[in-house]
């Protein structure tokens, strides 16, 4: 554990009876490579969220003496951060999806919106220059710019969550991982 013991800079610490309660148990991968378990996941995830988001995560492991001496244990480190560093892999995978549909998106309403200008002033001076003319003017203009509602949202607000998440799970794979017997 790192000296400054502020309530910001604690551990996360988890209790278990056995080093198979930290994962996944119909996972067939040695311990290195296993899923954590999703309770396990959902409470580290959840402590880690609340720290400060620049200082080293700990994670502290207390199980029986007899479990922090098998094999398996000290493999536990290295499942934690190799878990992990693949969960941010696969939120940048979603990230990098998110922005390829992002820009197909913004593709299709650029164009819908230059369909809609063109058509929206055609049919206006068609029909006049009244209500009418400028009711499909103005609504077929509309049109246009709500075609480009998700595109816009994808850039402006989509990412963020994701991106944090990412951080997030990063911070988790570099953590510094203790085991204590008890």
């Amino acid at each position: 554990m790192r000296s400054d013991t502020s309530p910001a800079s604690r551990p996360i610490e988890l209790r278990v009876k056995e080093v198979g309660q930290l994962f996944h148990s119909l996972d067939p991968l040695p311990f290195r490579e296993r899923d954590l378990d999703a309770g396990v996941e959902e409470y580290v995830v959840g402590w880690a969220r609340e720290l400060p988001g620049r200082r080293p995560i700990d994670i502290v492991i207390h199980l029986p003496r007899v479990e922090a001496g098998r094999e398996d244990a000290r493999h536990i480190a290295d499942a934690i951060r190799n878990y992990f560093a693949y969960r941010a892999e696969v939120v940048g995978w979603d990230l990098k999806e998110l922005f390829r549909v992002g820009r197909f998106s913004l593709l299709i309403g650029l164009a819908v919106l230059a369909v809609c200008v063109v058509a929206g002033r055609l049919v206006g001076s068609a029909l006049g220059s009244g209500y009418l003319g400028r009711f499909f003017d103005e609504g077929l203009i509309i049109l246009g710019w709500v075609a480009n509602w998700r595109p816009i949202q994808i850039f402006l607000y989509d990412w963020w969550p994701l991106a944090r998440r990412r951080r997030l799970y990063r911070r988790l794979a570099e953590a510094a991982v203790q085991l204590r017997g008890y």
